[in-house]
């Protein structure tokens, strides 16, 4: 049995389980104020408390939503050595695909706490490697709904 399909064995009980709860990381204006500087994104609704808090149906400023999207590695802490290890035996490489699905169902304001939880959907053999796509729901403490619901896909290769 290779590498690869040993790894499809190790999964496949997972499929369909959450497999991993991240840590509550708290959004804050530096950080929102940090992301509109990198990506150009200067919006007011993101960068000015005092509009905002006048002016935004929300009363403070709101996180970008590809904030959110882009703080899943650091949600799920999915780029670690030791993730890779526990998650993903016997590979030694991991390259995001892509995504199929990004949603952002609640606004993810100033000072909210979010934490990301993975469920495992499916894994399959692609090329030299294995194909595995998660959901990753990105929980706003004491909110109902999530900030960001998504499915990707990255590659392992031995």
């Amino acid at each position: 049995m290779t590498d690869n399909e040993q790894l499809l064995v190790h999964l496949h009980p997972q499929f369909g389980q959450e497999i991993s709860i991240g840590h509550w990381l708290t959004i804050d204006q530096q950080r929102i104020d940090a992301f509109a500087e990198v990506t150009g994104d200067r919006q007011w609704i993101h960068t000015d408390p005092q509009r905002a808090a006048t002016d935004s149906p929300y009363g403070r400023t709101v996180a970008h939503g590809f904030l959110t999207l882009s703080l899943l590695p650091y949600l799920t802490a999915s780029n670690s050595p030791e993730y890779l290890a526990e998650h993903f035996p016997g590979m030694r490489l991991r390259i995001n695909y892509g995504l199929n699905r990004v949603r952002f169902p609640q606004p993810v304001l100033c000072g909210d706490r979010v934490r990301a939880r993975t469920r495992l959907v499916d894994a399959r053999l692609a090329g030299d490697g294995v194909e595995v796509a998660y959901q990753f729901t990105v929980e706003i403490d004491g909110k109902e709904k999530p900030g960001l619901v998504a499915e990707q896909l990255v590659r392992v290769y031995p």
